[in-house]
């Protein structure tokens, strides 16, 4: 079964995280079933030294899986392998009925475009990547676009797009 897949993608500083936690709830608040997907430059930790994950990746594990009765997290070390796919990273992100993603903008799923002032440039991505089918920005008469836009805030006509492109079913 292939997941169904849509992204936000926006320069930086354009609210992508706040557009993508909006979604989250309202999906949720919905009834479905969300997982996420988020692109993140360089080196990033999400352990912290002291804890003993840490210690073992330190120690040279090349994947750690933490397991409790209400979660799961699994660290893995690339070591000098490149840089996951996001074909490879994809199935990771099941179960769910949506898969959402922040960033990942040269890949071909559906994505809106995030466009604010105070965001490191309002330069349109539309233009170079076609996979985005519509724009959430806090000029919602975005001249010279033929591309549906919504308002920032508007997340329940969003969340309703989404569901209509994707063709999903209620949970």
């Amino acid at each position: 079964m292939t997941l169904p897949v849509f992204g936000v993608v926006g320069w930086k500083n354009s609210g992508k995280t706040t557009l993508m936690t909006n979604l989250i709830r309202e999906f949720t608040r919905r009834g479905f079933s969300v997982s996420v997907i988020k692109h993140a430059h360089a080196k990033f930790e999400i352990d912290h030294p002291g804890r003993d994950s840490f210690k073992m990746r330190e120690a040279g594990a090349r994947q750690v899986m933490l397991s409790s009765p209400r979660r799961f997290a699994l660290m893995r070390e690339l070591g000098d392998t490149p840089e996951m796919t996001f074909d490879e990273l994809l199935p990771y992100a099941g179960p769910c009925d949506l898969v959402l993603v922040e960033g990942y903008k040269r890949e071909a799923y559906p994505k809106i475009e995030i466009r604010r002032e105070g965001a490191a440039s309002r330069e349109p991505l539309a233009v170079q990547f076609p996979e985005i089918v519509a724009i959430a920005s806090d000029r919602p008469e975005e001249e010279g676009v033929q591309l549906p836009v919504f308002p920032i805030g508007d997340v329940g006509s969003m969340v309703d797009f989404i569901v209509a492109t994707l063709n999903l079913k209620r949970p």
